[in-house]
């Protein structure tokens, strides 16, 4: 589908639960609900908003949509770079399983079953977030020593790779260095997904500079399957997992404005919240313009224009 095709697809209120589908739910993320099918799984993206690690009680209408269809996108112009797993002939897979909605299309992937590494794959190609906040305190960010006198938002010499633990659900993930990476999930293949995420960070910077956006930093997620093969899985350059700034705006010593909830974040800073469940209600005009940064990434993309 082309980007009109799908904005005009969006429902008008959000989708924050899935309901009636004949396969049993296994997992329900901050967003995604997950469904086994036998030989595979369906992801399916809801229209959920969490901010600081809180489920809000208002989504963002066609939020899901949005993102499964930037993954989708992604998917095929990563394939030269790493396998991934969706299943091929998505549409042909919703019909062989009765999927008819048009919305749970959009929102749906059907994936092969993998097992998740126990590690978050951070690639970070500008100074911005955590990593400036740790900058500022130590001069290294997750154990990598960056020049001196480098300010917030600057791009740093090369893309580094700046790991996380995976945490459990309520908790927060923990930054790690390469030897702690190593441990977890092995040496070798460690060596393989630092590699991987490095490169797919270097070919999503460069694609969407094209799109006229700056990616600042980004999570990629991957699998193996039974022999060991590794696969990219999840979600993939969206505006959940990545920082997307406007390149026309782009400017550093400062946070540059961006596409994704950074609005609701910062409106939620203005309140007397204490940050702990249950999250406030968002203003009518606080969710339609964050559907609006959410649809600007994607028309972008697919379009090819920052305008």
């Amino acid at each position: 589908m082309n980007f009109a095709e799908i904005a005009a697809a969006l429902p008008k209120t959000a989708v924050t639960t899935i309901e009636g589908l004949p396969f049993p739910k296994i997992a329900s993320g901050k967003v995604r609900e997950i469904f086994d099918l036998g030989d595979a799984l369906l992801l399916v993206a809801t229209d959920r908003l969490s901010a600081f690690d809180v489920i809000l009680p208002d989504g963002i209408p066609g939020k899901g949509a949005i993102l499964t269809q930037m993954s989708l996108w992604w998917f095929r112009q990563t394939e030269h770079l790493i396998q991934n797993h969706l299943l091929p002939d998505q549409e042909r897979e919703f019909a062989r399983r009765g999927i008819g909605s048009r919305d749970l299309r959009l929102r749906s992937m059907i994936v092969r079953k993998l097992k998740p590494l126990a590690i978050e794959c951070v690639a970070r190609g500008y100074l911005i977030g955590s990593g400036w906040n740790s900058y500022q305190k130590t001069g290294e960010v997750c154990g990598i020593r960056l020049p001196a006198g480098l300010r917030q938002a600057d791009r740093l010499p090369a893309p580094i790779f700046t790991p996380t633990t995976k945490a459990p659900k309520g908790q927060h993930d923990a930054p790690i260095d390469d030897a702690q990476g190593a441990a977890i999930v092995g040496t070798e293949l460690y060596t393989q997904v630092k590699a991987t995420s490095l490169a797919l960070y270097a070919f999503g910077h460069d694609r969407a500079r094209q799109a006229g956006m700056i990616l600042a930093d980004t999570k990629f997620e991957f699998g193996t399957d039974a022999a060991g093969k590794l696969f990219l899985i999840d979600e993939v350059l969206t505006p959940d997992s990545s920082r997307y700034w406007p390149a026309a705006e782009y400017r550093p010593d400062c946070s540059p404005p961006s596409y994704d909830k950074q609005f609701v974040r910062d409106h939620l800073l203005s309140l007397k919240w204490d940050q702990k469940p249950p999250g406030p209600r968002l203003p009518a005009e606080v969710i339609a313009h964050t559907q609006e940064k959410y649809l600007a990434a994607l028309r972008n993309l697919l379009t090819g224009s920052g305008v």
